[in-house]
């Protein structure tokens, strides 16, 4: 514990010092816009007919900040801006040159990002360290997204009113936003928000459109944002939410897997419940019992041939999506997917003053483990029952800063783990920054878990660095990175898959930005130098590597990334020279493709040796009108080792949308999968030389908004390999089926 100590110590004394060199650098604040209050309602019908939109805050968006910097936007739009007691509204006029060419499609809430769209974010703690962001394209379909200056918060789901037309002149958008979706000091004074309105105007070059001039020589983006005054008096009402649900599902699998009659697996009809409460004015409760937790999109599948450590798959579900941004560390501490079939969950998010917190803790039915190492990584899954804790805390420091303290606690029958952890993101100027972490671990499993798996029978602990320092400005962007990991830490809360280990990086970039008419519009030159060691100080890896980036016409990006190294496996040392290239393009709104490719070393994990890989994959999206997407992706991998050709893997996806409108949907999904190995150059004799699987899934949705919705799906899986014959897509072995089905109501006090 005395190095954890010493760091703590460390931190606490040093960050202090460079926030007051953040104070003394921030910025001449400019006189705030005044929003007027009005009294009456609107019909969000995206015709902005009302009488008080004459008197409303009038935001020009007129100038283009990327790819040109601060020029002239190519087309005009404004913003306006009212609120009453309990609502903002915004209306936008987006004017075109040539409406015709403006790209709008009917599709699912938050999937409007290819089109056409116009965003308002608000800053509505005027701290510069979260926003929330609401979105919409032409014809007034939702996205809406929280961001945070690391990346933090993503997918986020509120319940709000938009609709939108094309005139003859470009296009309309109404927005009603209900104070209830934001967190926000309540006041019966004038409050001051920091805000921003974008438009994206996507044709030969996708245009980014703001309402200030950006300083890329500043890497706080809201320390730069307009200001407005205002919402004396706003309230969120009771801010009570209830979202009952019904969800039903029906499964049935063979008995011995691939032979025998069918025999159902699971039989459920289960009553939910959602419920929200503003309890004070800057603090929300979310509880739910006995929760419909299940994806209704199915993840994309990964090969899983010749892989090291874990898949990640990103988190999905609505309860654990809303307020995530609180929870995000340097390290991946907190991963909600880790938890698979909770039984009920309670929720705390919200912000006081200088003060941010989050908790929640949920009862999972099922435990599941990933045991990391320093060379891979292996997994298990318990059906028995834990309890998951996360507790964060952040605390604003400076302009734009913060310090925060993390804890994770896992409780089972004879097991826990136990995380705890602070952290801070200190911006000491305009363009300097250091990302920093501090773990201690204490984790105990089950007895036979532990020699399964040839893990400490007895309570173990562990500790986690992490540091960043960066130095971004417009052109130049100078990095370094350390991150050590003991052998014995855990985050079983979290993701991560390695440990044991202690990892460095130095590197930079240098980039080059044109105006649009220009051949590129962004190109950048990347170098750097990595090194791994375990804890005796051998290497596992090291690398120089390279890439150079391109942006330029037709919407398309490029770039070729190469390493030069070492690695070392179980004792073995093997070359690492391998290359990346990529190249997508989206030259009209109905078409847009991709295409990558791995070529160079790879180790044969499986058995020890070194080898030689190509791996090839796409990606192809078709627009068919307003109302038809389709999307195909395809990855073909293959490795050579010295015997001969060791395995080939493909993989096929078609996804297939039908939007009739806003709110329903019909679409089918379809993945296929086929592995070949050459089962005489491997040492498992057990190695299946064929082996193929079909997954279908087809939904019918209707969504009125993201918590009062209706899904009714079908999913199934076929499966062959080298003892079912023939070998071919007919004779595949339907191995299971299920029916599902969810109806979820939002009911607001």
């Amino acid at each position: 514990m005395k190095p954890l100590i010493c760091l703590i110590t460390g931190c606490l004394i040093f960050c202090p010092i460079l926030l007051s060199s953040s104070i003394a650098e921030s910025i001449q604040e400019e006189l705030p816009l005044q929003i007027p209050h009005v009294d009456a309602p609107i019909h969000v019908d995206g015709k902005m007919d009302e009488s008080f939109w004459s008197h409303a805050l009038v935001v020009p968006a007129n100038i283009e900040v990327r790819p040109g910097e601060n020029i002239k936007a190519p087309v005009k739009t404004e913003a306006y801006l009212v609120y009453n007691s309990e609502y903002i509204y915004v209306g936008f006029k987006c004017y075109d040159h040539n409406p015709s060419e403006i790209r709008a499609h009917f599709c699912d809430r938050d999937q409007t990002w290819d089109d056409d769209w116009i965003l308002i974010l608000f800053d509505t703690f005027n701290d510069q360290r979260r926003t929330y962001d609401f979105a919409c394209n032409p014809f007034g379909i939702q996205a809406d997204i929280i961001e945070t200056p690391t990346g933090g918060g993503g997918s986020w789901d509120a319940i709000w009113k938009s609709h939108g037309r094309i005139t003859d002149k470009g296009y309309v958008v109404e927005m009603a936003i209900p104070f209830r979706a934001l967190g926000f000091p309540r006041s019966q004074e004038d409050q001051i928000w920091g805000f921003d309105v974008v438009r994206s105007y996507p044709r030969n070059v996708r245009h980014h459109i703001g309402a200030f001039p950006r300083d890329r020589n500043n890497n706080c983006y809201m320390c730069q944002s307009l200001k407005m005054i205002g919402f004396a008096g706003a309230s969120p009402g009771n801010n009570i939410e209830f979202d009952p649900t019904f969800s039903a599902i029906y499964s049935q699998e063979r008995k011995n897997e691939t032979s025998g009659p069918f025999r159902e697996k699971s039989k459920a009809y289960d009553p939910g419940l959602t419920a929200k409460w503003g309890f004070t004015p800057n603090l929300t409760m979310s509880a739910t019992l006995n929760p419909d937790f299940s994806n209704i999109e199915a993840d994309i599948m990964q090969l899983d041939i010749n892989t090291q450590f874990a898949l990640y798959y990103p988190e999905k579900r609505p309860f654990f999506l809303e307020g995530e941004d609180f929870f995000s560390t340097p390290f991946q501490l907190v991963h909600t997917r880790t938890l698979a079939e909770p039984e009920y969950g309670v929720k705390l998010t919200g912000k006081e003053g200088d003060h941010a917190v989050g908790f929640y803790t949920v009862q999972d039915r099922l435990t599941n483990f990933i045991f990391p190492g320093a060379e891979g990584s292996d997994d298990e899954s318990l059906r028995k029952h834990s309890q998951g804790t996360v507790l964060r805390y952040k605390h604003d420091a400076g302009e734009s800063s913060n310090l925060g303290v993390v804890l994770t606690d896992r409780e089972g029958d004879e097991y826990h783990n136990r995380v705890i952890g602070i952290d801070g993101d200190v911006k000491f100027t305009k363009k300097n920054r250091i990302l920093f972490q501090v773990t201690n671990s204490w984790t105990q499993y089950p007895d036979t878990l532990a020699l399964d798996y040839n893990q400490h029978q007895k309570e173990f602990d562990g500790q986690a660095y992490h540091f960043y320092i960066n130095h971004n400005t417009r052109n130049w962007d100078i990095y370094q990175f350390f991150r050590h990991v003991r052998p014995g830490f855990r985050a079983d809360m979290g993701f991560m898959t390695m440990a044991g280990f202690t990892y460095s990086e130095t590197g930079g970039s240098y980039k080059w930005q044109r105006d649009p008419g220009s051949w590129f519009h962004w190109l950048s030159l990347y170098g750097s130098y990595d090194q791994r060691y375990d804890l005796l100080g051998d290497p596992l890896h090291r690398a120089l590597t390279s890439r150079i980036n391109y942006e330029g016409p037709l919407q398309s990006n490029a770039g070729i990334y190469g390493e030069w190294g070492h690695d070392r496996y179980e004792g073995q040392s093997y070359r690492a020279n391998w290359l990346n290239a990529w190249a997508y393009m989206r030259p009209s709104g109905w078409i847009a493709g991709e295409i990558w490719t791995r070529y160079g070393d790879r180790i044969d994990y499986d058995n020890n040796r070194a080898g030689n890989q190509l791996c090839i994959g796409s990606y192809l999206e078709l627009r068919l009108g307003l109302h038809i997407r389709a999307e195909i992706n395809h990855t073909a991998d293959r490795l050579d080792v010295k015997s001969g050709r060791l395995y080939t893997a493909n993989i096929e996806r078609l996804k297939l949308v039908y939007q009739f409108n806003r709110h329903i949907f019909l679409r089918s999904i379809v993945q296929y999968w086929h592995y070949k190995r050459n089962i005489a150059l491997y040492q498992d004799e057990d190695t299946d030389p064929v082996s193929k699987g079909i997954f279908t899934q087809i939904l019918f949705s209707y969504k009125i908004n993201p918590q009062t919705v209706f899904f009714l799906g079908y999913s199934d899986s076929y499966y062959a390999d080298h003892e079912i014959r023939p070998l071919n897509l007919i004779h595949m072995i339907q191995t299971n089926r299920t029916v599902f089905a969810k109806i979820g109501y939002a009911y607001m006090l």
